[in-house]
This record gives structure tokens, sequence and C-alpha cells, in this order.
């Protein structure tokens, strides 16, 4: 199976069961841009990183994932996905050939093979703890983008995000 297939039809589902998309306040952000590309010569830009999936739950992004198709061995995801979650701020990141998970945590430096995804409040526990009522409200305030003229960077969302957390 090619990647794409890998995740339709094994990471996907396997996310689903977990309550990704499915528990309240739960998303999976597919192609998620994380850069727009180096400026090159010539005012081009490079290959764009993109996440294959980015785990959100209550307006925050948890973790990243890296998928790689069924064939290959689930540690060739790995440095992807550290560069991915270094990018984006985030404590956790994991890898999946559909058949293996494996979770990397960012802050300990703690990692190795999981059965399945944790659940959406159960990730949100292990790298928030216990949070106040203050907080989920300061969550729900949507960050302003503009009127949608301007992107924001994903430096930019990231100090929003951790100063609601």
């Amino acid at each position: 199976m090619n990647e794409a297939d890998t995740r339709a039809e094994l990471i996907d589902p396997k996310l689903k069961a977990s309550g990704w998309g499915v528990a309240a306040d739960s998303k999976i952000l597919r192609e998620y841009p994380i850069t727009a590309g180096r400026i090159q010569t010539g005012g081009s830009r490079g290959r764009p990183l993109v996440a294959d999936y980015v785990l959100v739950y209550q307006g925050i992004k948890l973790a990243v994932i890296e998928a790689k198709s069924d064939e290959l061995a689930v540690g060739e995801g790995v440095a992807q996905a550290k560069n991915y979650a270094e990018k984006l701020k985030l404590d956790i990141a994991f890898a999946s050939n559909g058949k293996e998970i494996y979770q990397i945590d960012m802050k300990t430096g703690k990692e190795g093979p999981i059965a399945y995804f944790p659940k959406p409040d159960q990730l949100m526990n292990k790298i928030f703890g216990v949070r106040n009522q203050w907080q989920e409200k300061f969550n729900r305030v949507p960050f302003e983008d503009v009127g949608g003229s301007k992107n924001t960077r994903y430096y930019q969302k990231y100090l929003y995000e951790r100063a609601a957390a």
C-alpha cells in the first residue's frame, strides 16, 4: 500500500477508534501546513513542510503524526515527526505505518512503540495536567486572522495557544 492508502485504511480507523474526530471538541487536521517553504533566489519558494496529521482537542494542537507506507518500518517517520513537533512546539509526536505506532515525548525524551493512539482527554491530561475553567474559556476565543486576509505563522499560533494553556 502507498502512504495515502495506509492513512485511509489503517491509520484513520485507529484514530477514530481512539475517539479522534468523534469525541466532542476533537479534530484531526490532515495535510496541515507548517511552513510555506524557504524563499529562494528569484523570490520563488522551496518545498513547504506539511504534517500528515495534527491532533487538536478543545482548540489546542496536541500532537503531530507522520504517516509512512505500511511497507516501510515505523522508524522511517520518526525524524520527520520530531522535526514537525519541534517546529509546531508540540510535546508529543507519533510516527505510524498503520501497523505500528511510535510515540515520542519531546519534553522528556521518552519514546517507544505503543499499542494505540491515546484518547483526546488522555493526551490533554498527559500534556497539561489539571486545567481550570478560565483556561477553558480563554481557549474558546478564536485566534484573530484579520478576516482571513493574513495567514498566521506557526510560531504565532504556538504563542497564542501556550498563552491560553
